[in-house]
């Protein structure tokens, strides 16, 4: 199977939308005043991310992931007659 889970440890701080988005009426491009947007710093902890916020005077929110259910299924699951759609 190819959904791995590589790289799903570290913890990810990401800016919030400041300036709307606006499209270019020469070429229709979408663009912002807001460069933030362009930014994503990774943390190895939890821990890492707040104290960085807390040492920026970041306003923050802890956002975490559900936990990833994987049904175990073989291959030729795919092919059975009796699957559901």
């Amino acid at each position: 199977m190819q959904s791995g889970r590589a790289k799903t440890k570290s913890w990810l701080m990401e800016f919030e939308q400041r300036a709307p988005r606006e499209i270019d009426p020469l070429m229709g491009w979408t663009s912002s005043a807001d460069t933030t947007q362009q930014v994503t710093m990774v943390f190895d902890s939890k821990d890492e991310a707040i104290a960085h916020a807390r040492r920026e005077g970041y306003e923050f929110d802890v956002r975490e992931k559900a936990p990833r259910v994987i049904r175990a299924r073989s291959y030729a699951d795919n092919f059975r007659f009796d699957r559901r759609q």
